[in-house]
């Protein structure tokens, strides 16, 4: 029995996104066809090999069972594939990227335009979420490559540098403090004793830009009063700049805000920032798509591993 390695790159995608209606757009195919690929794939086998859990479609054990195989067989064939284009001089292939909002907003745009114009024959998927997300998927080869905040467990992944993200408070134009005098407060950076007073609008508690931030409040010796807590960087803008408290984030974030001053921004004190690292499996194979995105995410640095 043969399977069609097109309906394999379906399931793939169905199960990656959870979702038949986005796998179908990610593929450029309809709907119909998209599940009509499932179908045939399940009359092959004679057994389901998705299921409905909630609003999203997950792999049955069967369906683990073979995306877990044929995962290797999809990334053999690109590799293969790749392979083929680079004897003829043309870097092209497909490279999954998983990175966190502020990257994908603020650090990676620029980067990724210059790859495209370069090589308009690497596909890049890229996917969102938070590190331990992207961490796992990479550590599983659902993705080939992450740009995450440092650090991250999984032994299986090599790690480079890519940037230093400094970290900054901000505050709505006029804004009143608690404890922190009118004359010294234009200019002198904030203390964790300075913020920790403040109905603070902080990231969400697990991810690791939040237990960054907790961690710089400890060795400050002060517990934070935090009145909300959101997972989206620019959802916290928008409520500082609305009035209703200061933050920590990242300086990367609010160059534009602090150009137009329609926030204040103030540096830290003791300073704190995050590292974000690119990640991989050690095993990982690197085709001319993934060197030439890895030697693209190195050049972006410009040579300085900053962002200030």
């Amino acid at each position: 029995m043969s399977l069609n390695p097109a309906h394999l790159r379906t399931l793939h995608e169905i199960s990656r996104l959870g979702s038949f209606s986005r796998a179908a757009e990610a593929l450029r195919l309809s709907q119909p066809a998209v599940s009509l690929h499932v179908r045939q794939l399940e009359q092959a086998l004679g057994t389901r090999l998705l299921e409905r859990v909630g609003r999203r479609a997950e792999p049955t054990r069967a369906g683990a069972l073979l995306l877990e195989h044929a995962g290797r067989a999809l990334e053999a064939l690109d590799a293969a594939a790749a392979s083929v284009h680079a004897l003829r001089g043309v870097v092209a292939g497909r490279v999954r990227v998983g990175t966190g909002a502020t990257a994908s907003i603020y650090l990676l745009p620029q980067i990724l335009r210059r790859l495209r114009a370069r090589y308009p024959e690497v596909e890049l998927v890229i996917v969102t979420g938070n590190t331990t997300e992207i961490a796992k998927a990479v550590a599983e080869n659902a993705l080939d490559l992450g740009v995450v905040t440092l650090p991250v467990r999984p032994h299986q992944l090599l790690v480079a540098p890519f940037y230093t993200d400094r970290l900054v408070g901000i505050t709505p134009r006029n804004w009143t403090w608690r404890r922190r005098s009118r004359s010294r407060g234009r200019r002198r950076a904030l203390t964790p004793a300075d913020l920790a007073a403040e109905p603070l609008i902080l990231y969400e508690r697990g991810g690791t830009i939040r237990q960054i931030i907790e961690s710089w409040f400890k060795r400050g010796r002060v517990t934070p009063r935090v009145s909300m807590e959101l997972g989206n960087g620019e959802a916290i803008k928008e409520l500082v700049s609305a009035g209703l408290g200061p933050s920590i984030t990242s300086w990367a974030s609010v160059r534009a805000e602090a150009r137009s001053k329609a926030l204040r921004v103030f540096p830290l004190s003791p300073p704190l920032s995050r590292r974000l690292g690119i990640i991989r499996r050690r095993d990982k194979p690197e085709t001319p798509a993934l060197w030439a995105l890895l030697r693209a995410l190195a050049r972006g640095t410009g040579g300085r591993r900053r962002v200030s």
